[in-house]
């Protein structure tokens, strides 16, 4: 079931996002950033900012009244920004990933936009081709990471993003 979460959600998304990116526990999936980036991937309290923001929400899927995944959406003028998809790191490769996304594409829709775009540290080029094949395209514009700013974690080589989008019908 996905639903917004709410402020009494945060500690467990926490825990969520940070296991899926970041650390030992985030190797036992393959969307870990443990090889390129150390630190936390996300606290407290970005998520509690993010969920009381009128602009972004963060959405929960929840089997067994457990929160298993969680994508982040921000409302930016004419497209949906998609940001911190999370599955937890046991249960990648089962589907749900691809489950967030439809949803993703409905939400923009119910929302009256025409697009979806993300960001993705270009080095990840499995998580590249794994967006593509669910039909986002490169756009061949990138963004510099912020390597001074440990927020987002502490860079072991130069990272950059790229941005990938999606038109939804």
């Amino acid at each position: 079931m996905i639903t917004k979460a709410t402020l009494q959600n945060v500690s467990a998304l926490n825990i969520l996002v940070n296991s899926a990116y970041r650390g030992e526990s985030s190797k036992k999936g393959w969307t870990t950033e443990a090889n390129i980036l150390e630190g936390i991937r996300t606290s407290e309290e970005e998520l509690s900012e993010i969920i009381k923001s009128p602009n972004s929400s963060i959405f929960k899927f929840t089997e067994n009244d457990t929160i298993i995944a969680c994508v982040l959406f921000e409302v930016k003028k004419d497209k949906l920004y998609l940001g911190m998809l999370t599955v937890s790191p046991e249960i990648q490769n089962s589907g749900i990933g691809k489950k967030i996304l439809k949803f993703a594409e409905d939400y923009t829709i119910e929302l009256g936009l025409p697009k979806i775009v993300m960001t993705v540290i270009s080095v990840r080029e499995e998580l590249i081709a794994w967006y593509k094949r669910h039909g986002y395209l490169d756009t061949g514009i990138k963004e510099p990471f912020p390597m001074d700013n440990p927020e987002f974690g502490l860079p072991k080589q130069t990272l950059e993003f790229i941005v990938l989008e999606k038109i939804v019908k």
